[in-house]
């Protein structure tokens, strides 16, 4: 059973788990969790994704309840209008104690439309709320160097907080495409969790048929505590 956040007549708005899909995809055969033919079957009708969230990624995931809505709202989100996110994520290093990351992104090969601009403006603001360290040799350092940092995504470009974090040599951990594995598996061997770090933890948005301001939270994950050891 997923966890249901709001839900109305138009729209159904869950709590992802890390490890889920979205929906089927022939890129990932093998997986059997899909967020969408479960939420499907839990309230006994159809829904649409109206944006995406990476299968490793948790937390506030919104569906609609028709196309017409999932078609408005999907616009909304790809231009950032009238809507504000926020996620949580754990990166390699120490950014700055804040910065806002102006940096185009181009298409995924997957995402191609040819009526569509290839390369796209993205913006994402960071904060840095923690730093550690953990016990874990990089060449001539004796240390690994980590930070818990808030993201705050003004654009809606696919992989765009992954992306835009490796641009600044600040990758996700646990990021397969845009970090390192060797990295990843040894951070994963200390701390015990194999996972993408990040977590889309609210979402303020207006609703698109009465207007109303919606504001939903996804607490942290509880393996989140996890890092606590290394502060």
């Amino acid at each position: 059973m997923l966890d249901i956040l709001y839900l109305d007549d138009y729209l159904a708005i869950v709590n992802k788990p890390t490890g889920w899909l979205v929906h089927r995809t022939p890129l990932d055969k093998g997986e059997t969790r899909f967020v969408l033919q479960t939420l499907r079957d839990q309230i006994g009708q159809h829904v649409w994704p109206v944006h995406r969230l990476d299968k490793g990624t948790s937390g506030v995931l919104v569906f609609a309840l028709s196309a017409e809505v999932a078609r408005t709202l999907g616009q909304a989100f790809e231009k950032g209008e009238g809507l504000h996110k926020t996620y949580r994520a754990i990166v390699r290093g120490w950014p700055l104690p804040e910065g806002l990351i102006d940096h185009p992104l181009k298409r995924m090969p997957d995402d191609m439309r040819s009526e569509r601009e290839e390369i796209q403006p993205a913006q994402t603001r960071y904060a840095t709320l923690k730093r550690g360290e953990l016990p874990i040799a990089q060449g001539e350092f004796p240390s690994l160097r980590w930070a818990e940092v808030q993201l705050q995504p003004l654009t809606g470009r696919r992989h765009q907080l992954r992306r835009h974090m490796k641009h600044i040599a600040h990758p996700i951990i646990g990021d397969a495409t845009h970090g390192k594995g060797p990295l990843n598996r040894a951070v994963a061997d200390l701390i015990g969790l194999q996972r993408l770090w990040l977590h889309a933890q609210s979402l303020e948005l207006l609703h698109p048929v009465s207007g109303q301001l919606l504001r939903l939270v996804s607490p942290l994950p509880n393996e989140w505590g996890l890092w606590d050891v290394f502060s």
